[in-house]
């Protein structure tokens, strides 16, 4: 009995790793993509005003390209505080229905 409930111990840390790394994995990949699309986005507004260094700056600091960085860079900074803070939250859920599984099963 004591090597079932070793086991499914082990289980539960195992899929509570698992999902901890999936969801890293998925905010990682969403920095990844913010910063693709945004320097490309930044890349084609700038494009236009490439005739003289002032011209360039002013388009690259103006509110039109700031914006898209600054309102994604918002939801960015939401999803990281939702995978920091939001997994403890999770993992508490986790284990409570685990272990109330677990308790249903050894009655059994």
């Amino acid at each position: 009995m004591k090597d079932k409930m070793d086991s499914k111990n082990s289980d539960l840390k195992y899929i509570k790793a698992k999902n901890k790394v999936e969801k890293e994995k998925a905010f990682y990949t969403h920095l990844g993509i913010y910063i693709v699309v945004n320097l490309m986005i930044t890349g084609f507004k700038v494009s236009d005003n490439l005739d003289t260094w002032e011209s360039f700056i002013g388009e690259l600091l103006s509110l039109d390209v700031f914006i898209t960085w600054f309102i994604w860079g918002i939801v960015l900074i939401m999803h990281f505080i939702s995978l920091k803070f939001g997994l403890k939250w999770e993992e508490r859920k986790i284990e409570e229905l685990m272990n109330k599984e677990l308790s249903n099963n050894s009655k059994e």
